[in-house]
């Protein structure tokens, strides 16, 4: 359908959807549009196109999509304030660190800044640490990309690196996710940007994601932070930050906000724009080092010594599929549908004096994984399907063909339509597989 819209205001369309610029001059995050190809608005995405000359639009809407138009801009007079600040510091390259609650428009004003600055000229890099509405890089990465031409949206960017984290909050993965930042920012500094926009995660209220923010604020050491506020949630985390130079900016009133299982197809879509073209690739586990934060770290431990091996499966009364040791547990991968006897299990943990983790075959299918070369740059998500033990292979589906080091196994569990499933639980007592 062809809409027109008169100057002062602005035209917000919400995906899925298309829009062309058939006339008239926009402006779309601080990106001053003419006559353009399609934009396209993802599913759960609002855009708006505020008009500065009347413009003409031809605008294709998918299924519960919506075109509205309001009068006036809806950027916050605030945004271009804070960009002003940001333009002004000396210091090259700068950082600036962007804070908000969920839905108050963090990836809009991460835009914003790149558009403006990249309009005059500035090197542009964007690490993105929100795990779980990524827009650079796969769901539950930090990634980082460099902007070189004006963006309608930081999801079209291509990454440039990322690190897997595994998870969709960073509650559950504190460290790792600070050194997803860091190890990044300074790969980034290597590059000699003049500016570098830091975005991060929603988790803003209460001390725990206060102490956080404030981890993340002083690994990243930026030269400034910018708080978007949205119904005062973000004052007790404004007030504690010390030693920083900290602005606050207004959240654009006609946000949109998404519900749980909005953010999570827009996750999918990350994890469908990231296995395009995947296969099942077998990777012998010889050949590669596992990361993982559970059980399956074991997967490159030998048993070592035949009689303690023996000694376990005559304790446990069974021979398991595999059987590692570290320094303070006993991994344990049996049969699908095989049961342990408890009191088994009991005997042996108090003969060894080490805990014993139990997990059957097939727990592993649909584990999102991440895949790196040797010099531990990121290659590819993959979804696991299975773990071969008796062959010693992963097999996985993935984009990734070759140069494969490392295999790091995530928490997060996709379906085959790579949508997600429950939450992999850490059950280290359970005796009886799960219930499918």
């Amino acid at each position: 359908m062809k809409v027109t819209v008169d100057v002062g205001k602005t035209l917000l369309v919400d995906g899925p959807a298309s829009v062309t610029l058939v006339s008239g001059v926009v402006e779309v995050f601080g990106y001053s549009m003419t006559q353009t190809g399609k934009v396209v608005i993802r599913d759960g995405k609002r855009m708006p196109f505020s008009v500065r000359e009347k413009a003409t639009f031809e605008i294709s809407l998918g299924e519960n999509a919506n075109v509205e138009e309001v009068e006036g801009d809806t950027i916050p007079p605030s945004w271009e304030n804070a960009y002003k600040e940001l333009a002004a510091l000396e210091k090259r390259p700068s950082t600036a660190l962007v804070l908000g609650n969920v839905d108050s428009g963090k990836t809009s004003f991460c835009t914003y800044l790149a558009n403006k600055l990249v309009k005059n000229g500035w090197k542009v890099a964007i690490l993105d640490g929100d795990l779980g509405q990524s827009d650079i890089g796969p769901p539950c990465t930090v990634a980082y990309a460099v902007v070189s031409k004006p963006v309608t949206d930081l999801f079209n960017l291509e990454a440039v690196n990322a690190y897997f984290v595994g998870v969709t909050s960073p509650s559950r993965a504190l460290e790792k996710v600070i050194l997803g930042f860091t190890s990044l920012k300074d790969e980034i500094l290597k590059q000699n940007p003049d500016h570098v926009v830091v975005n991060t995660d929603g988790w803003v209220e209460g001390d725990d994601a206060i102490n956080y923010k404030l981890q993340v604020i002083e690994k990243i050491n930026p030269d400034i932070v910018f708080c978007i506020q949205q119904n005062e949630t973000l004052t007790p985390l404004f007030a504690a930050i010390k030693d920083f130079k900290k602005v606050m900016i207004e959240s654009p009133q006609t946000i949109r906000q998404r519900n749980r299982e909005k953010r999570r197809s827009l996750r999918e879509l990350g994890y469908i724009k990231y296995l395009k073209n995947a296969k099942v690739q077998s990777i012998p586990i010889s050949w590669v080092k596992i990361e993982s934060d559970g059980e399956f770290k074991s997967l490159n431990i030998p048993f070592g010594v035949a009689g303690r091996e023996r000694q376990v499966c005559s304790l446990l009364g069974m021979k398991p599929l595999h059987v590692a040791e570290l320094k303070d547990k006993i991994y344990i991968v049996v049969g699908k549908g095989r049961w342990i006897d408890p009191e088994n299990l009991r005997k042996t943990e108090e003969e060894l004096g080490k805990k014993v983790v139990v997990s059957w075959k097939g727990d592993e299918e649909g584990l999102l994984t991440a895949l790196y070369n040797g010099e531990g740059k990121f290659l590819g998500i993959g979804v696991l399907q299975e773990i071969d033990y008796i062959r010693k292979v992963l097999k996985i589906f993935t984009p990734v063909s070759s140069g494969v080091s490392t295999v790091a196994i995530g928490k997060v569990r996709l379906d085959k339509n790579l949508r997600e499933a429950p939450v992999l639980q850490e059950e280290e007592t359970k005796t009886s597989p799960k219930q499918i």
